[in-house]
């Protein structure tokens, strides 16, 4: 029997790691996937629209579920830990980056990532059967005529997404994807819920295509597998050491692995490179640029709640359109089933100010002023179905600092805690989010709303953190190389948004995804192995059935020709 346990050690299940688990196994690896999360069940996500125990992930808290936010000096992250990854509670959004991307100076000398990403790029969209949205309803009737209101009218757009529409709602169909090597699907029931999880197999959730076909081709899923320590052998590899978060830390048998890629999403990852440097001692030769380079999407986060109890605008799926009110700047929609118990909670009123201090102020002493309104707001019937959540990102730079120092809450303990890294923080505030939630409301007849974490905390919330991990040449520039592997430790790889070092200003699961299909392109095939005749998604084009959905950005003179600008 070999020394190693497996060829490939995963860490983590999110969108890096599904596409290297799937692609290195499709090499002939033998491959473990190492999830802190476990395995969700329809039944499961159908829970957790209503039950806070099944939707929250806290374990020390006894919340079993999946959905977690952790709250930073500078930010609130938020994200999911489950088989799957981030991509359970994501709205499906696939959207490519503008050119500055591919030109941004922290990593253009190092490869051409114009054409190394384009073969990528097709084969992730394929694989996530990326489509034009197929519905629109009230929430894009209302987006269009604050499009329509800012000058922005002709860019706005169904967004392309990782829907299964087949042949209507709640129609069941054999794998419509993968040749019947996927599972059944179910046509899209339009109910607005993709952001608490898809419990009909609509959604196309890593689960239901790179994590099952990798399981297909011999890869084990390990779920409730926290990986709490890597450690090199002594003639190479690594031994992972991991625990149950479930079992109060149960300890799991040791995991040798020839190779391991860490895909743990920005906070997982940096956790655990910063523990085994600075803790354990284990990966010393870790560059000294961990932490660094870390950015959100420059975005903030606005509401509108329809004035009307009977309006229902979940009609859809989550996210459905967008526009763009300046070159700079991409608005989306949210449809958000199951998200009104907290959102409530965390909305009040809309208050502009570029000063966090004086905002903060302002904001409470607009609640003092009426406090029947704000009560309005957090008693409202049908809270779900009237609200309207406004996503404003923009392609501006702004860096944090994550470093690892002893919690000020358990000073025993140490924690990622953020700083600034000079120049511009992640945005809390930025006035043409309020001026979208302005035009948006008196489309609909609503009341504009900010979320409190930004407004009263002076936080930027945000599920779309990159960097940490970032490419660079060397270790004095980046943490890892242009073919993922980290600085110092060979066979150590970083394949999640870590590795990101330049702003996107889009959701970012299609552009991880590509990074990890090529990092996984570049491993030669195990030695002994037979190469299959092609790689699921090699050949094929960027959509299944919308061949209009080739390679654009969101906005562009490419979705309006396909029809996107009518409602």
């Amino acid at each position: 029997m070999s020394e190693f346990d497996c060829d490939v050690a995963v860490i983590g299940s999110g969108f890096g790691g599904a596409v290297s688990a799937l692609r290195l196994a499709e090499k002939g690896y033998s491959v473990r996937v190492l999830e802190a999360g476990r395995r969700l069940s329809p039944a499961d996500l159908h829970r957790a629209r209503k039950s806070t125990r099944d939707y929250l992930w806290q374990p020390e808290l006894g919340l079993r579920g999946f959905f977690w936010q952790r709250v930073f000096k500078d930010v609130a992250i938020i994200g999911a830990s489950a088989v799957g990854g981030g991509s359970i509670v994501w709205g499906a959004v696939l959207l490519e980056p503008g050119e500055a991307f591919y030109d941004d100076p922290s990593w253009a000398r190092l490869a051409d990532w114009r054409a190394e990403l384009a073969a990528p790029f097709a084969r992730a969209s394929h694989m996530l059967g990326r489509v034009r949205n197929q519905h629109l309803g009230a929430q894009d009737e209302h987006l269009h005529a604050a499009a329509v209101a800012m000058g922005a009218g002709e860019t706005f757009a169904p967004v392309p997404l990782a829907v299964h529409f087949g042949e209507g709602p709640g129609r069941h169909s054999a794998d419509p994807f993968f040749g019947g090597e996927g599972p059944e699907r179910t046509g899209c029931r339009l109910c607005g819920g993709c952001l608490v999880g898809c419990p009909y197999g609509s959604k196309n959730s890593l689960d239901l295509n790179y994590l099952h076909l990798a399981e297909g081709r011999g890869a084990q899923i390990l779920e409730r597998h926290r990986v709490d320590a890597i450690t090199p052998l002594p003639d190479g590899g690594y031994e992972l050491r991991a625990s149950d978060p479930l079992a109060r830390g149960a300890a799991h048998p040791p995991i040798r692995a020839e190779r391991v890629v860490l895909a743990a999403g920005v906070l997982g990852t940096l956790e655990l490179l910063f523990r085994c440097r600075d803790e354990l001692g284990t990966l010393p030769r870790v560059s000294p640029r961990l932490g660094e380079h870390v950015r959100t999407n420059s975005e903030a986060v606005t509401g509108v709640l329809n004035d009307d109890p009977r309006f229902d605008g979940l009609h859809g799926p989550s996210i459905s359109s967008d526009f763009h009110p300046d070159a700079r700047t991409h608005v989306t929609q949210n449809r958000f089933r199951g998200g009104g118990r907290f959102l409530r909670l965390q909305v009040g009123p809309l208050v502009d100010g570029t000063h966090p201090g004086r905002r903060a102020r302002a904001t409470l002493a607009a609640i003092l002023r009426s406090p029947r309104e704000h009560l309005r707001i957090l008693t409202a019937r049908n809270f779900d179905e009237r609200y309207t959540a406004l996503t404003v990102m923009q392609h501006v730079d702004n860096e944090l600092r994550l470093r690892f120092g002893r919690s000020p809450l358990r000073p025993w303990k140490r924690v990622l805690r953020s700083q600034v890294a000079g120049g511009a923080p992640p945005p809390s505030y930025l006035p043409v989010a309020n001026e979208v939630a302005r035009a948006y409301a008196e489309a609909s007849g609503g009341t504009p709303l900010n979320l409190l974490p930004e407004s009263l905390g002076g936080k930027s919330v945000t599920a779309h953190v990159l960097g940490g991990a970032v490419i660079g040449e060397d270790a004095r520039s980046g943490v890892v190389d242009a073919s993922h592997e980290v600085h110092g430790h060979p066979g150590l790889y970083v394949a999640d948004a870590s590795a990101i070092g330049a702003n996107l200003g889009v959701n970012p699961s299609l552009t991880i995804a590509a990074l990890a299909e090529r990092m996984a392109a570049l491993w030669p095939q195990k030695p002994g192995t037979t190469a299959p005749d092609r790689l699921l998604g090699q050949n094929e084009g960027a959509a299944f059935e919308d061949p209009s959905a080739q390679r654009y950005e969101a906005g562009t003179p490419a979705i309006r020709a396909a029809g996107g600008s009518t409602v």
